[in-house]
């Protein structure tokens, strides 16, 4: 789910169409609802920086615009390796320690309360607030549940699904229809008749099916190479056009795909892949260039490795020598641990066994390439490889890419319309259900577009947000006139697993968009306030006063509602309920060897490290799910008193490095504000005065407009090195799990991690 996992969490409610069709099994139950947080005095958190014997002189005044002085041109790259190194030790070292421990166990149940451990240490320096993963509050769709896969790691088979995405034409399906169809889905899974039942069940009731699907996408593609892309916003687009060695059905079971057949050896070291003849590489217009054969995964690995901008990384450590060949230890990738035996055998050669390993197989980061095409458009390998080359054309437009998969792009207008058509190439054309598939910009900028386009018929799914909801609550439904949309047809999702943040920047240069146009979002700051702003930044009390005084209600109030407001709350960064310990097991608490038994859920130990660290957070509730336990549903991090306590240690400590704060002389912080939409400009708005309510004026919150969502983008999401985070609060990016394990998240989170380019260090 995610180049993972990543998402723009800020256009949710625009892009909320996908996951309406891809959560499944809603049956219209309410399960969430307002959870209070007791406040707790905070903790004294460890001093970022011991205090001299005597308070530092202040630095001298520099009131030259920071923009001015932090370009491109006067970057220092030489050393930002090195400082970004110094300042992830600084903010998470204890984090990286306590991890290491986690990673080098082998229990599974163990393994499971080291990483809950870990990740408290975590979220206790402060690093920003847990936002949302994929609930979407009330939904309204035409989608049959079931219909396509919903396993929780990867989004590619989700979006890859979509050929066999069940729409039905006439109506939305009410809740008892739902769950009517995802109870015939329970009973008839496990022998391969579910998919046909579902449409058998259609018809039975009168009800039509489309062939041809329209949904959303929120942000312009940066690539158009899925092999060169961690960003979900290229990756998801791009899924359709590939297939995988293996495939989920819509039992969530893997099935053949490019790969026939496969075997593993006893010790898990060896996976061999048996490729399927005859699968033909096709151009966007439907031209054959090749044939898929087994050397294309290696050579997708191998570029995948050289463009160090996707997905490669969650490998390392995994394919052997791969790690090393990414970080220059070793330069001839035949020492890697994927080689083709033959044109249709494919082996892979493990460092550990890593029962996870199969889940990626339909996953972008082992995704196949054609090598010839890709050397026909400019492409090299190795030392030789340059992106930036004048006759490198491979992905820059969708024109620019070989398609193995179930659809072709057949049209791309910026900011507009992204159109597949199905690939009549395709190894298994009889069964795409959905002959085209068109996507529809929208970044927010009109908060009924989903809505209108569902009401005309254009699109099978919808949001109720704030905005759309009085329309859907004057629109009699089709079933019963005296019934409006909502309550006939309104249905609540279940607990996802995308985890989306908001993170503060640590260690920020830009103060205009590196990234893409330095023209834009220039920050009024100063270099003194730069300097001033970096300073408290790296304070672990400043950030968790920062990260407490964050008002989620407000900000989701705005967007979906009262009612749904609690409802899109995550409060964790691995979510609670994501694995489960097979046996009882113990973990060191605090210092304090303890217990949990078999059946205890990954937020149970998770809630105890925190609350044993003498954190305030809630991230678990017990009652939650109906009594199942959930870390969603409820706020457990805005606490006002105990921000006010963190913030006055953080002045404290402050002072004694020569940074005064105080109403006369504040710690200025730039957050982005989606100027061109109503519904984020007026959260935002909410966001700011919870902030300006908790920090007294000692911190003072600079709404910097975008303009637009892609000059949005260019300063929080779309940047590959974090000196070109444009930001001081405010990165909102996201992660989904690629497997099975919470490693899959914390590993993010690790030196030049995925998510450590939003805290201002690492990247390429």
């Amino acid at each position: 789910m995610k180049k993972a996992n990543k998402v723009l969490a800020m256009l949710l409610a625009a892009a909320m169409v996908a996951s309406l069709a891809a959560c499944g099994g809603g049956n219209g139950s309410e399960t969430t609802t307002a959870a209070s947080t007791e406040t707790t005095a905070a903790p004294a958190a460890e001093e970022t920086t011991a205090a001299p014997e005597e308070t530092a002189a202040p630095a001298e005044v520099d009131n030259t615009p920071a923009a001015e002085v932090n370009t491109l041109e006067n970057f220092d790259a030489a050393n930002y390796a090195a400082e970004s190194d110094e300042v992830y030790d600084q903010v998470l070292g204890d984090f990286y320690t306590v991890y290491q421990d986690a990673l080098a166990e082998v229990d599974a149940s163990v393994r499971m309360g080291k990483m809950a451990v870990a990740e408290a240490k975590f979220l206790e320096a402060g690093m920003g607030v847990p936002m949302q993963n994929n609930t979407s509050g009330t939904g309204i769709s035409k989608v049959i549940p079931r219909s396509i896969p919903t396993v929780e790691w990867g989004y590619d088979e989700t979006y890859r699904g979509y050929k066999n995405l069940l729409v039905v034409n006439e109506r939305p399906l009410t809740p008892a229809e739902r769950a009517e169809a995802t109870a015939l889905w329970n009973e008839k899974k496990g022998n391969g008749e579910s998919y046909q039942a579902l449409q058998d069940w259609a018809a039975e009731k009168g009800l039509t099916l489309a062939d041809t699907i329209t949904f959303t996408y929120t942000s312009t593609p940066q690539t158009w190479d899925t092999l060169a892309s961690a960003q979900a916003t290229s990756g998801e687009v791009l899924s359709p056009t590939w297939d995988g060695l293996l495939i989920y059905d819509n039992e969530n079971i893997q099935q053949p795909g490019l790969a026939e057949s496969y075997e593993a050896s006893e010790d898990g070291l060896t996976y061999t892949f048996h490729i399927r003849p005859g699968v033909k590489w096709v151009t966007s217009q439907g031209t054959e260039v090749g044939e898929v054969k087994a050397d294309d995964w290696v050579a997708g690995l191998q570029h995948s490795a050289d463009s160090k901008a996707g997905l490669c990384d969650l490998l390392y450590g995994t394919i052997k020598n791969l790690r090393e060949y990414g970080t220059g230890e070793i330069t001839d990738f035949s020492q890697v641990g994927v080689k083709a035996i033959d044109d249709y055998t494919l082996e892979y050669t493990l460092e550990v066994n890593a029962p996870w390993f199969l889940t990626l197989a339909g996953y972008s980061v082992m995704a196949p390439l054609s090598r010839d095409y890709y050397t026909s458009q400019g492409g090299k390998f190795g030392t030789e490889f340059d992106s930036s080359a004048s006759d490198y054309l491979y992905g820059t437009d969708p024109d620019h890419i070989a398609y193995c998969g179930a659809y072709l792009i057949s049209n791309y207008t910026y900011q507009n319309t992204i159109a597949y058509t199905a690939n009549p190439s395709y190894w298994d054309a009889a069964n795409v259900h959905n002959k085209t598939i068109t996507r529809r910009y929208a970044d927010g900028t009109d908060p009924l577009f989903v809505w209108n386009n569902f009401v005309d018929g254009t699109m099978y799914s919808v949001n109720v947000s704030a905005t759309v909801r009085p329309l859907a609550e004057q629109k009699a439904s089709e079933v019963d006139e005296s019934l409006n949309y909502v309550e006939a047809y309104g249905f609540t999702n279940h607990e996802g697993a995308m985890s989306i943040m908001n993170w503060n920047n640590v260690n920020r240069y830009a103060h205009s968009n590196l990234y893409n146009d330095p023209s834009a979002m220039v920050s009024t700051k100063t270099v003194t306030d730069a300097e001033r702003t970096k300073a408290a930044m790296l304070n672990q009390n400043f950030r968790l006063a920062v990260a407490l005084s964050y008002d989620r209600y407000a900000y989701m109030s705005v967007l979906y509602g009262e009612d749904d407001a609690y409802g899109q709350m995550t409060n964790s960064y691995v979510p609670g309920s994501f694995t489960t310990a097979a046996k009882e097991f113990t973990v060191d608490i605090a210092g304090t060897p303890t217990t949990f038994p078999a059946g205890t859920q990954y937020g149970e130990v998770l809630q105890a490290a925190i609350t044993a660290d003498g954190y305030p957070m809630k991230v678990w509730d017990p009652a939650g799910a109906d009594g199942a336990g959930s870390s969603v549903g409820f706020d457990g991090w805005y606490n006002p008193e105990a921000a006010g306590e963190y913030l006055a240690k953080a002045v404290e400590e402050l002072a004694a490095e020569g940074v005064e704060i105080s109403a006369e002389n504040p710690i200025y912080l730039d957050m982005p504000y989606a100027d061109y939409s109503t519904e984020q400009s007026a959260a935002q708005q909410a966001v700011k005065q919870s902030y300006d309510a908790a920090l007294g004026g000692l911190v003072i919150v600079n709404l910097v407009a975008t303009g637009d969502s892609d000059t949005e983008n260019d300063s929080n999401y779309n940047p590959t090195a974090g000196y070109m985070m444009n930001y001081d609060l405010g990165g909102l990016t996201g992660w989904g799990p690629d497997y099975g394990d919470a490693q899959t998240y914390l590993d993010t989170v690790i030196p030049n991690g995925y998510e450590c380019i939003a805290w201002g260090i690492y990247g390429s």
